[in-house]
C-alpha cells in the first residue's frame, strides 16, 4: 500500500468518530473537491507544455514576464449613472483617489439604441447607467479628461458601433489622433443573445458590425481593444466557472472565424483580442478558471487557427468580481467577498480589475462605498505582498489538479458547440441558454435547501433596519435629456445631419466598412437612436428564442 492509501485509510477509520462538515464537498461546477491533494494528482502534467513560463506559450502562468513586479493591473472602477455631467464627476474622483482608467456604465435606452425622448426609454433614462444620445453628451462626459493619457473602457454592446463612433469623432474633434487612443469597448453581442439581453440586430447583422469595427481599428485605431469577449455576464446569469470558460472561448472562437471570413488575417485582430471573466466566491476555483482559459486560448490560437505572432495567443482579461454574490442583507458583508473574489483574480493574472461596492445589491453605488471598493484593490496591490513574485500558486498541487480539471471539462463544451455547427447554431438551437439556465437552478435550489450557506441570507442572519445611505438617480434626468435632445436637433445643421444618416443607412446596405459613415454622422451631431432605427429599418430586430 503507498503512503497516500494508508494515510486516507486511517483519516477514514479517525472521521468515524467525528465526521467532516459534509459527505461530498463540490466547487460551484460540480467538481468534487479531495481531502487532500499530492504529487500523484499532477503525475501527468509536464511542466514545459502545461506551465511554462510567465509571458511564454502556453501562458498558463501569466501573460507578461514579471507580471505585478513590473506594474500592477489597471484598477478600473465601472461608473456612470445620471446624465453626461453627472457621469463626468465622478470619473474625476476616482481619477484624484488614484484610477488608472475610466470604465463607462451606459443606461438601457442607450445600450438598446434608443434616445431619451424614445416612449420607450420612459423611466429607464440615465437609472442604471449614463444617458448618451449625442456627440455632445459625449463631449460632456468626458470634459477635462485627456483622452490620449487615459485608457477608456465602454460596456457597450449592440450599439457600441454608435458609441464608438462618437467617442472617435470626439477625438478628432480635439485634434487626438486615433493612434493615441488606448482602451476597450465591449461589442461583444452574441452574450447578449445567451445571457443579458441587450441585443437590437439579428446575429448576422450584428456580426457584420464586429468585423467592420475589427478592420477599421486595424488600420485607424491601432491601440484599441475592439473586443472584449465577455465570460462575466454568462456568469451573472447563472452558468458555472466551467461553463464561462467553455462559452466565452467559443464565443471567441466565432468572432475570429467570422472576421477570417471576412478576410482579415488571424494576426491582425487576436492581438486586439481582450477578455472579461466574473470572479465568484470559491476562491480556488477561481484562480484555476483564469489560469485554464488562458492556456485553453493560447493553445487554440496557435492549434486551431494557426496564429503566428505570439501576442495572438496571448489571453488579456479584465476581471469585475461577481454582482451577483452581493446581498442586500448585512451590505457590509459585501467588503469582505469582494476582497476575497478580487484577490483570486489578482492570484490568477488579471490585466485590468473591477470591485464591486458593497451596496450594490440596494442601488447603484456611493461616493463612499466606491472609494472602499478602490482601496481594497490598492490595499491587495501594496499591503498584501502576493504581487512580488508572478504566479505564488503555481505548482500548488490542489491548484495545479483544478486548472486541468477544468480545462478538460471546458474543452468537452467547445467539442460540443463544434459538433453542433458552432457558436451561432448552438446559440439559435438554444442549447446555450438551456445548460445556463439549469445551472443556475440548480444553484438556486442548492441555497434555498441550505446546502449551500450565504451568510446574511440563510445562515448567520440577523434584522435590520432599512438602509438610508444609498444613492437615488434624480427623476428629472430624463426631462434634462429631452430638453437637450430638442435644442440639438433645433440647432444642429439638419440637412447635413440627413445627409450623414442616409450615408450610414447606404454602407449598411452595401458591402463598405460601416464605421467611416458613423463617425461621420457623430460629427454632424445625429443622435444615437436616430442611427439605429435607420438600420432596424433595414436589418429589422432580433425577437428573442424562449428556452425552456
Amino acid at each position: 500500500m503507498d503512503r497516500y492509501k494508508e494515510w486516507d485509510q486511517k483519516t477514514n477509520e479517525k472521521i468515524k468518530k467525528s465526521p467532516e462538515r459534509k459527505k461530498t464537498f463540490r466547487n460551484h461546477s460540480g467538481i468534487d473537491v479531495k481531502r487532500l491533494y499530492t504529487p500523484q494528482d499532477n503525475s501527468g502534467m509536464d511542466y514545459e507544455r502545461d506551465l511554462g513560463y510567465p509571458g511564454e506559450f502556453p501562458f498558463t502562468r501569466g501573460v507578461q514576464p514579471t507580471m505585478y513586479r513590473g506594474r500592477y493591473w489597471t484598477m478600473r472602477q465601472y461608473a456612470g449613472f445620471g446624465t453626461a455631467r453627472e457621469s463626468n464627476e465622478r470619473y474625476r474622483f476616482l481619477i484624484s483617489q488614484g484610477q488608472k482608467g475610466l470604465s463607462v456604465a451606459f443606461d438601457l435606452p442607450t445600450q438598446l439604441g434608443y434616445d431619451s425622448d424614445d416612449p420607450l426609454a420612459e423611466g429607464e433614462v440615465g437609472k442604471v447607467g449614463v444617458a448618451v444620445d449625442s456627440l455632445q453628451d459625449m463631449e460632456v462626459l468626458f470634459d477635462g479628461i485627456d483622452l490620449a493619457s487615459i485608457s477608456t473602457s465602454m460596456t457597450i454592446n449592440a450599439s457600441a458601433f454608435v458609441i464608438f463612433g462618437m467617442y472617435l469623432a470626439l477625438a478628432r474633434k480635439r485634434g487626438i489622433s486615433f493612434e493615441k487612443l488606448n482602451g476597450t469597448i465591449q461589442n461583444d453581442i452574441l452574450k447578449e443573445y445567451i445571457a443579458r439581453g441587450t441585443y437590437i440586430f439579428p446575429p448576422r447583422a450584428s456580426m457584420r458590425l464586429i468585423t467592420d469595427i475589427f478592420s477599421y481599428c486595424s488600420e485607424q485605431v491601432p491601440n484599441w481593444n475592439t473586443i472584449s469577449i465577455s465570460g462575466y455576464h454568462i456568469r451573472e446569469a447563472g452558468s458555472t466557472a466551467v461553463q464561462e470558460v467553455a462559452f466565452t472561448l467559443a464565443d471567441a472562437v466565432a468572432y475570429v472565424e467570422s472576421a477570417v471570413k471576412a478576410g482579415l488575417s488571424v494576426d491582425s485582430i487576436a492581438p486586439r483580442l481582450s477578455f472579461f471573466f466574473n470572479a465568484h466566491n470559491d476562491f480556488f476555483e477561481e484562480v484555476a478558471k483564469f489560469r485554464a482559459a488562458r492556456r485553453m486560448w493560447a493553445r487554440i490560437m496557435k492549434e486551431r487557427f494557426k496564429a503566428e505572432d505570439p501576442r495572438s495567443w496571448a489571453l488579456r482579461f479584465h476581471t469585475q468580481t461577481a454582482g451577483s454574490t452581493l446581498i442586500a442583507q448585512q451590505k457590509d458583508n459585501n467588503i469582505i467577498r469582494v476582497t476575497l473574489q478580487a484577490l483570486a483574480a489578482v492570484l490568477g493574472g488579471t490585466q485590468s480589475l473591477h470591485t464591486n461596492s458593497r451596496d450594490e445589491a440596494l442601488s447603484l453605488p456611493t461616493e463612499h462605498s466606491v472609494k472602499i471598493a478602490l482601496r481594497t484593490q490598492q490595499i491587495i496591490a501594496d499591503e498584501s505582498g502576493v504581487c512580488d513574485t508572478v504566479d505564488p500558486l503555481g505548482g500548488s498541487y490542489y491548484v495545479e489538479s483544478l486548472t486541468e480539471k477544468i480545462e478538460h471539462e471546458a474543452a468537452a463544451y467547445l467539442n460540443k458547440i463544434d459538433s453542433m455547427g458552432g457558436m451561432l447554431r448552438a446559440i439559435e438551437e438554444g442549447y446555450v441558454q438551456r445548460e445556463i439556465q439549469d445551472s443556475a437552478y440548480d444553484f438556486q435550489r442548492s441555497i434555498e435547501s441550505g446546502d449551500r450557506a450565504i451568510v446574511g441570507l440563510n445562515t448567520h442572519f440577523e434584522k435590520e433596519d432599512a438602509p438610508a445611505d444609498l444613492l437615488k438617480v434624480d427623476p428629472a434626468v430624463e426631462g434634462y435629456q429631452k430638453k437637450n435632445l430638442t435644442e440639438l436637433k433645433n440647432g444642429r445643421d439638419n440637412v447635413k445631419a440627413a445627409e450623414a444618416l442616409e450615408k450610414v443607412r447606404q454602407a449598411a446596405l452595401g458591402e463598405a466598412n460601416i464605421m467611416p459613415a458613423v463617425v461621420d454622422a457623430a460629427l454632424a451631431y445625429v443622435t444615437l437612436g436616430e442611427i439605429c432605427h435607420s438600420l432596424r429599418k433595414e436589418w429589422g430586430e432580433y425577437q428573442e428564442r424562449v428556452v425552456l
